[in-house]
């Protein structure tokens, strides 16, 4: 078809200049960042999504093992460990948009036109890397096995993008893409029927760019913290629609009341307390079009009231001079992150260990769960890395725990997202191109299992 050639064509023309060396800059507590580069549509390069073979699955560090803990799932995305070892698991992808927007949420602009065609164009890439499906709307509760592997239930359905989840007390909260919900819980339930209570609502309507909505629970749970994403790249669609967006929220749970916890997030999603100091930590998508390693991903603590950056600027204080207008007095209030995770990595997932299981390498630190890029010449990210703590703070560099979800030939077999420590000291990371939950422990004998190289 001319369409399918004319798309073809386009990807070839985006994805030249391969780089010969795929070591990345952009990693670590003071990135080296180059200047950017110009243009209206980012780099291309899909890995379509293809699924893992039979007999196949991702290749652990040495020194670990990773068995498959469930599969045939739909599109998973997201975990959470129940006390008694259950785990649960949003099956969710984004939700249906409306035919066209409102008049009054269009603005009839050719900036409007030109950012929709990009858009578009943008989707049509994501569709084959696996990023456009159905959403299952619906969470599944996993219960192990003495084998390592779990049964599964259909724990809640008739859901709305379901991501974050949370258990406090007898109550399990559910982000969906457009509310806080409630729902009453008792250990050992395998499906809730109960209807919920909306506890508030959240940023959605109908352009909702960024839909996944994370939450994470204070210690004595009478809060939760919700991670929100821009509804643009740099906000394109204008900065009236990022209201309460491209932030953490903070919401009380039993009245609803809302406030901006943190600002300047493009699109924080994992979210984790460190657990020497308590301290609220976030792994940050940050924006498009300006290269291959700008603007680097990044994992670091949120302060309450703080402001990150954007769209103003990125990584601290470097002025992002395609946004208009220019706020040189929030680019003085801008905090540089922690530690910069890589150029489009997709940084998704973040959990904490120690992870009992693994080797104690892997005892001190975070978990990330790296999606993988679409937009980058040379992939980055498809792997989970760990990355080291110290005294509360991100110090050394990233190690490898799983790779192995591209083939040789670019295909994605799997996607690594949320990543979780089970009650047994296992890392669980969902796979949303896989369909499945692997599960990682320490190596108890010399793997066989076939890798695809």
């Amino acid at each position: 078809m001319l369409i399918s050639r004319f798309f073809a064509i386009f990807a070839a023309a985006t994805a030249f200049a391969v780089a010969a060396d795929a070591e990345q800059i952009g990693f670590g507590p003071n990135p080296k960042l180059p200047p950017p580069e110009s243009s209206w549509l980012p780099t291309i390069n899909v890995a379509r999504a293809k699924g893992w073979p039979d007999g196949v699955k991702p290749q652990p560090a040495p020194g670990l093992d990773v068995t498959p803990f469930a599969t045939g799932l739909d599109h998973p995305r997201w975990l959470h460990v129940l006390p008694n070892g259950d785990v649960l698991v949003a099956e969710a992808s984004a939700p249906e948009h409306p035919p066209s927007a409102p008049e009054s949420d269009r603005g009839w602009t050719m900036g409007y036109y030109l950012s929709g065609i990009r858009n578009w164009i943008i989707a049509y890439y994501l569709r084959k890397a696996g990023a456009r499906v159905k959403s299952a709307n619906r969470i599944i509760l996993l219960r192990p096995k003495p084998n390592g592997a779990a049964e599964m239930h259909v724990f809640l359905e008739g859901l709305n993008s379901p991501f974050g989840m949370a258990l406090v007390g007898d109550a399990l909260y559910v982000a969906n893409t457009d509310a806080l919900l409630k729902f009453p819980y008792k250990e050992g339930d395998l499906k809730i029927t109960a209807a919920p209570k909306k506890v508030a609502d959240l940023p959605a309507g109908p352009i909702n760019f960024h839909w996944t909505r994370n939450i994470l629970a204070t210690k004595d749970g009478a809060r939760l913290f919700v991670a929100v994403g821009s509804n643009s790249n740099v906000p394109e669609k204008g900065i009236e629609n990022e209201e309460s967006r491209a932030a953490i929220l903070e919401v009380d749970a039993e009245s609803g009341a809302t406030r901006v916890f943190a600002s300047g997030l493009r699109n924080p999603v994992g979210m984790a307390l460190e657990p020497s100091s308590n301290e609220l930590f976030a792994v940050v998508n940050e924006r498009e079009g300006y290269g291959d390693d700008l603007v680097p991903d990044y994992l670091t603590s949120v302060k309450g009231g703080a402001f990150y950056g954007w769209p103003y600027s990125y990584f601290g204080q470097h002025v992002d001079v395609a946004v208009t207008p220019q706020r040189p007095d929030m680019v003085a209030k801008a905090i540089a992150p922690d530690y910069a995770l890589g150029g489009h990595t997709a940084s998704l997932g973040l959990a904490f260990g120690p992870a009992s299981a693994l080797p104690e390498r892997f005892g001190n630190g975070a978990f990330i769960g790296q999606h993988g890029s679409w937009n980058r010449r040379q992939p980055s990210g498809y792997k989970v890395i760990f990355v080291p703590f110290a005294d509360g703070k991100p110090n050394g560099q990233p190690l490898d725990v799983l790779t192995g979800f591209l083939d040789h030939k670019g295909n994605a077999l799997g996607r690594p997202v949320g990543v979780e420590v089970a009650k047994d000291g296992a890392l669980l990371v969902a796979d949303d191109v896989g369909n499945a939950i692997w599960r990682v422990t320490g190596s108890q004998r010399a793997s066989s299992t076939s890798t695809v190289h």
